[in-house]
């Protein structure tokens, strides 16, 4: 008999080229998760993530699930696992799940944490997690320019994705917080294209520096032309926060 199991991870994605697997060789972390399973379940388990983070993307409630034939515990599960994956990726909950429950299609929404720092010494306690900016930039403008994001749109000018996937999606909330030298932008959605986060913030990055106009961002949208929108900002930003379900 086959049990299903959702787990939410966190984990620090430095080391690790994004969530999904390429190959023995190269470290991800659904590979992670696939190599102490076999541990476990004593055969190979496909995992299904709720998100493909990219490189160097952290999380904080990364969601997934995974069918094993044998009748565990959650919380014996969750610490069996904890004990046998590096410690930069811990499963934080562990839970039965209906057997067709699937973390990738069942997710009502995400949400992204984009973090900057803008003081003169970035902490090294902090510098994995937060994107180091000395330059001046227009704290108020870059605020007003999150707003023009929110909404349903064609993301094509902000994403790599493949050209003929759906690039329509909805942003319910694009917000931006500044405390202590530290910009904090909280970006909610259903679903994601690949590198839109980035590149919305890149963008935003690039307008508040002048390298980019507000009044330019209505056009770039209308472009559908990645060459048209902004940078691509660091991966270390960025933090998968949580996953929502019904």
């Amino acid at each position: 008999m086959q049990n299903n199991y959702k787990i939410i991870t966190q984990f620090d994605g430095t080391y690790y080229k994004g969530w999904q697997y390429q190959s023995d060789k190269i470290k991800t972390i659904q590979g992670e998760l696939v190599k102490a399973l076999i541990i476990i379940a004593k055969k190979k388990v496909i995992v299904t993530g709720s998100s493909r983070t990219d490189a160097g993307v952290h999380s904080m409630g990364h969601t997934s699930n995974f069918h094993i034939p044998i009748n565990i515990e959650p919380d014996s599960l969750r610490k069996a696992l904890n004990s046998v994956l590096p410690v930069d990726i811990r499963i934080v909950q562990c839970q039965r799940a209906e057997i067709n429950f699937n973390a990738r299609f069942n997710a009502l929404g995400k949400t992204y944490i984009y973090k900057i720092y803008f003081g003169e010494v970035h902490s090294p306690f902090d510098n994995r997690y937060a994107t180091h900016i000395t330059y001046p930039m227009d704290l108020n403008l870059m605020r007003k320019t999150a707003k023009l994001f929110i909404g349903t749109k064609d993301f094509s000018s902000f994403t790599s994705d493949e050209p003929k996937k759906n690039r329509m999606r909805t942003i319910s909330e694009f917000s931006m917080k500044v405390r202590n030298k530290e910009i904090q932008f909280i970006i909610k959605g259903k679903s994601f294209l690949r590198y839109m986060v980035r590149n919305m913030i890149g963008t935003i990055i690039d307008v508040g520096r002048g390298q980019l106009s507000y009044d330019e961002i209505p056009a770039i949208f209308e472009a559908k032309d990645r060459r048209k929108a902004g940078i691509t900002a660091k991966a270390k930003g960025l933090t998968l926060f949580e996953v929502e379900y019904e």
